[in-house]
């Protein structure tokens, strides 16, 4: 059975499950930073997938992408499945702007993470709930 490993559950919040992912709000309002796990058991890499999963996991990272898009218009979408720490099969998708914290190296370390207030989260999740 799958479960979402337990340091994803603690770092992000769900915002819906499509038809192969979790798509998860990473709990940092520094960049609009989407994750989307396969909910799939025993993945590590993307070439662990069934060659339909892949093609399903692809689509609904241009679905996510898109919506970053539409939503942010930023200047890049950085997509990213690393895995070092978290060794469950999970995708990062990164809304990027040429003035954010990081830019133009990746996210990860550059400044602590700031969580967003219970209204801030709510309102960002249902903005990106409308564009989906």
């Amino acid at each position: 059975m799958f479960e979402l490993h337990p340091i994803l559950a603690k770092d992000t919040v769900e915002i819906i499950r499509l038809d192969l992912c979790r798509v998860l709000l990473i709990r940092d309002k520094t960049y609009p930073w989407i994750v989307l796990v396969p909910q799939r058991e025993g993945l590590r890499d993307l070439d662990d997938l069934s060659e339909e999963d892949r093609n399903v996991a692809m689509a609904e990272i241009d679905r996510v992408s898109k919506a970053l898009k539409s939503l942010y218009k930023p200047y890049k979408i950085n997509v990213a499945a690393l895995g070092n720490i978290v060794e469950q099969l999970h995708i990062h998708v990164v809304a990027r702007f040429q003035d954010d914290a990081a830019w133009p190296g990746p996210v990860w370390g550059v400044v602590p993470p700031s969580d967003y207030d219970d209204e801030d989260r709510t309102n960002v999740i249902n903005a990106i709930l409308k564009v989906l």
